[in-house]
């Protein structure tokens, strides 16, 4: 989850949902991957956007996390413009 720093602009925030999209068909350990943005119906309470991935192991978590094209999107536009991240990693 993130919250966007407030210059973050609407072009930028876009960009980083389109980015992270591309993922899962650039990374075959991704089985399950959904994104958005928060529907505002707590006002500032939430974060301004969500991730939720499925792996079917922490292995394929692991490649995910250390794959070449995910770190360049998250340093390239997912870092500039966030705030404030929230994660959390557990096994079903």
């Amino acid at each position: 989850m993130f919250r966007w720093i407030p210059e973050a602009t609407r072009e930028q925030k876009e960009r980083a949902k389109e980015e992270l999209g591309r993922l899962p068909g650039l990374i075959p350990q991704v089985r399950v991957f959904h994104i958005g943005e928060d529907l505002g119906l707590a006002g500032d309470l939430n974060f301004d956007f969500a991730l939720a991935a499925d792996f079917d192991d922490l292995a394929g978590y692991l490649a995910y996390r250390e794959n070449a094209e995910h770190r360049k999107v998250v340093e390239t536009y997912v870092q500039p413009i966030a705030g404030t991240r929230g994660a959390v990693q557990y096994e079903i």
